[in-house]
């Protein structure tokens, strides 16, 4: 490079704004149940001195959970009440528009692996929404197709209906899972890729009676999946069929031997390299770590406490070595280390947010 070059990259950094080369903030969203006390939708933003939570967005109310469109520009936050809506905004939290879930308390949503159709599990009623997603504005594209599950379980308290709690598409196929806690089931619903709308059900897994599966987790390379059962406090390895069905394998405790308390599971994730399984126990308020075999087999290697009261949801940020619990009751996020082995460090109390639910990048 000449001389003359050097002056005038030298010149073009002095006239170039320090936030320019600045790290870039680390930043999250909390959402916060109402009724818990919760303040509206939380950001968060990483301090040296650890997360700082800032002024809440007090219209985005009982945002339990909610995700991203692949190219960032467009978030879809649910509103869990009785007239479920869907909330859509875009990076800054400005509403784009509200839509109906066709149904009540939705709790969980996901997005098609090209982020063209979006579906909704609404609890209370049992059923599932569907939309069409406008690939040039993020939007949905016309009204949600509701499809109601079927079915119900020998907990007359939890399961006198279905109770849709998790959806998640199928990698590279057009079949949409659905986990009901009140069926004790999970159903598979075929999707038509081009009109994002359910053609026929189908039942891929019958779980153990009064078992109430909550959540799935995929492995993330072998055909396999993880069914956390919120009632029984278990974790169930599935081998997943090219049928899009599941055939059972071993199912464990999520709680220590011994323990005879009150407790229900909530949430669970399994680490990028598929070796490492992460759940978590309301009522023991404790994160269980469990050790992935090669065979997709899980062996338990710990238990360690949430940092709170009533761990809801975590969020597990490998490439900030850190896992944030939402402990829903204590009203607090929790930041518990990843040590270098996959187990958890001692937890960290973390900020205060009132009804916390939800976390996301």
């Amino acid at each position: 490079m000449s001389r003359r070059s050097l002056f005038g990259a030298s010149i073009a950094l002095a006239a170039a704004p320090a936030e320019a080369f600045a790290p870039r903030r680390d930043r999250l969203i909390a959402g916060t149940y109402a009724s818990r006390g919760g303040p509206g939708l939380v950001p968060m933003t990483a301090t040296a001195n650890g997360w700082k939570a800032g002024a809440p967005a007090a219209a985005i109310r009982n945002a339990s959970f909610g995700v991203m469109s692949p190219d960032r520009r467009t978030r879809y936050l649910l509103d869990e009440q009785a007239d479920g809506a869907l909330g859509v905004y875009d990076g800054s939290l400005a509403l784009r528009g509200s839509f109906s879930t066709r149904g009540a308390d939705p709790c969980h949503a996901a997005l098609s692996p090209d982020g063209r159709i979006l579906a909704v599990a609404n609890y209370s009623s049992g059923s599932i929404a569907l939309w069409r997603i406008d690939r040039d504005t993020g939007l949905p594209i016309g009204e949600a197709q509701s499809v109601a599950h079927s079915g119900s379980g020998p907990d007359p308290r939890r399961q006198a209906a279905p109770h849709a709690h998790w959806v998640g598409f199928a990698s590279g196929e057009p079949l949409l899972h659905a986990v009901d806690l009140g069926a004790d089931a999970i159903f598979a619903h075929r999707v038509d890729a081009m009109t994002g709308r359910v053609m026929g059900t189908a039942t891929a897994y019958h779980a153990q009676p009064g078992s109430g599966p909550r959540h799935l987790a995929w492995h993330p390379t072998l055909p396999m999946a993880y069914l956390l059962a919120e009632l029984a406090n278990t974790v169930t390895v599935l081998h997943a069929d090219r049928d899009g069905s599941f055939i059972e394998g071993a199912t464990l405790s999520t709680l220590p031997a011994g323990f005879e308390g009150a407790s229900s599971a909530a949430h669970i994730a399994v680490n990028r390299a598929g070796t490492r399984l992460y759940l978590s126990n309301r009522g023991h308020d404790s994160i269980a770590v469990f050790a992935i075999a090669r065979d997709g087999g899980l062996t338990l290697l710990q238990h360690v406490g949430c940092g709170g009261h009533w761990p809801r949801l975590f969020l597990l940020r490998e490439q900030r070595g850190e896992l944030l619990v939402a402990n829903e009751r204590s009203g607090n996020i929790a930041v518990l280390r990843i040590l270098p082995d996959g187990r958890l460090g001692d937890p960290a109390r973390g900020v205060a947010i009132p009804g916390v639910v939800f976390l996301s990048e």
